[in-house]
């Protein structure tokens, strides 16, 4: 199969080995993958995330950079087979995506992090029968695309435990952050304050359901909000993983804070524990999406109650790929890029 490949820090295009399904997993023909910052960690800082899987912990010890893997967790795809003795739950040649993981024979891997389990960056993945969700007919590919990274931005949102009292705070407003936005909406939480440096980034945050939205170099977020009846943010998103981000909320947050951290910062933190301790406050670590949230995404796609049609920028081919994650963090870089990996 053609694929877009990550070898020894280098995206590569070229013939990969189809895989093959065992039992409980379903052969599928990608038909989209949006590209995530994830993967651009992963190209330039690989070795280092590794180590730390093998150090603490982590799906991703796994992987050997020296051989090929095929990248892509934001998917949708088309069932063409399944493995000998599998249940067959979703009828071949019905369109599903699902959460990254596969757990079939006791493995424990993640779809687009391993050699072994291709992910949406290939012609063709291997996807785990119990994980996947069929996707409606009338949704497009590009949409149902976009199901995983809003998943993972619901995750966060109902991991923040909001009350209808809360003043939300959203560091951050990439696809995760405008998904935790999204989340909070659909639960009845509000106001909510978004802050981001680029401002196309704030009216994305805008559309999406902020009450408002902030430049931080221009306006401290943490103060009384004239604009919000001098109402202060109570409960904080940092969706981000900026090393040293963490510790600069912990400094400015309001006594009795909550602090929900859902961005990936893949460098050690140093956190003045006292600061936290002295405003009680609570700091709680988000990580991947449940089944639940993937659910609730899929459906909130297809009912219209949340709109992620504006994140989709970018429509290439695997020949684009190494360039897309080359500009992934510019100010002018779309929210997510989507690649079709059946045309080059």
């Amino acid at each position: 199969m053609k694929a877009a490949y990550i070898q020894d820090g280098r995206v590569q295009v070229g013939d990969m080995p189809e895989p093959t399904p065992a039992k409980g997993q379903a052969l599928v023909r990608t038909h989209r993958c949006a590209l995530c910052a994830s993967d651009a960690h992963f190209l330039h800082s690989g070795p280092s995330i590794v180590a730390l899987s093998k150090t603490h912990g982590g799906p991703y010890a796994q992987i050997d950079l020296s051989r090929p893997f095929v990248p892509g967790h934001e998917y949708v795809g088309e069932i063409v087979d399944y493995g000998i003795g599998s249940r067959k739950p979703i009828a071949i040649g019905r369109r599903v995506t699902s959460i990254p993981i596969m757990r079939q024979g006791g493995a424990h891997l993640i779809v687009g992090f391993n050699n072994e389990c291709p992910g949406g960056l290939g012609e063709y993945m291997l996807l785990d029968e119990d994980m996947m969700l069929e996707v409606p007919e009338d949704i497009d590919d590009e949409l149902a695309a976009m199901t995983e990274p809003l998943a993972v931005g619901l995750e966060h949102a109902r991991r923040g435990k909001p009350t209808s009292e809360d003043t939300a705070f959203v560091i951050g407003c990439g696809a995760i952050g405008l998904g935790v936005i999204a989340g909070l909406k659909l639960m009845g939480v509000g106001p909510i304050v978004a802050a981001d440096f680029h401002a196309s980034r704030r009216d994305a945050a805008l559309k999406m359901g902020a009450d408002i939205a902030i430049d931080p170099k221009q306006q401290s977020p943490y103060e009384p909000l004239p604009d919000l009846r001098q109402r202060r943010v109570n409960l904080i998103y940092e969706c981000v993983g900026a090393p040293g981000l963490l510790q600069q909320i912990i400094s400015a947050a309001p006594f009795e804070a909550r602090i929900v951290m859902g961005g990936y910062c893949m460098e050690p933190e140093q956190l003045l524990v006292f600061a936290a301790q002295n405003k009680r406050l609570t700091i709680m670590f988000a990580a991947g999406e449940e089944q639940q949230d993937m659910e609730l995404a899929l459906r909130s796609i297809a009912d219209g109650k949340i709109a992620v049609a504006s994140w989709i920028g970018a429509r290439i081919g695997l020949s684009g790929v190494a360039d897309a994650l080359a500009d992934m963090s510019g100010p002018k870089a779309p929210i997510r890029c989507v690649v079709d990996p059946r045309t080059m």
